[in-house]
């Protein structure tokens, strides 16, 4: 099988030399999102619950794009500017998901692209 490129027009273009997804063996790879508004060069960054709304509603884009929803993924990663966030974003990061939570790890790092607060990637199969 070859490896399949994902992108959505709902979803903001790569800032970088990738894509939104690449899909190999019913595997579907989701490059970090952050709180970029599709169609613009702007982030959604008013607050910490905005900006992670924003995130996750970019992934849903790119797992729509690809015929995928939330159930479909099996491993998230997020990536904090401040483990202070944890609670916030935790607490909205469970709304977008119905139940069989994805594994995950969560990790404070030194920076984010464009100076974000929030980064979340993921990994989805398709069944």
């Amino acid at each position: 099988m070859e490896k399949q490129i994902i992108n959505s027009s709902h979803a903001p273009a790569p800032i970088g030399p990738y894509n939104q997804a690449v899909e190999f063996n019913h595997m579907i790879f989701i490059s970090g999102q952050i709180a970029l508004i599709p169609g613009t060069n702007t982030l959604n960054m008013e607050s910490i619950e905005l900006e992670t709304k924003q995130v996750l509603d970019n992934l849903k884009a790119i797992l729509h794009e690809a015929g995928l929803s939330f159930a479909n993924i099996v491993k998230t990663s997020i990536f904090l500017s401040d483990m202070n966030l944890f609670g916030t974003v935790n607490g909205i990061y469970e709304t977008y998901f119905e139940s069989d939570y994805p594994a995950r790890e969560t990790v404070q790092v030194a920076g984010l692209p464009r100076g974000v607060n929030v980064e979340i990637s993921a990994i989805a199969v398709r069944n």
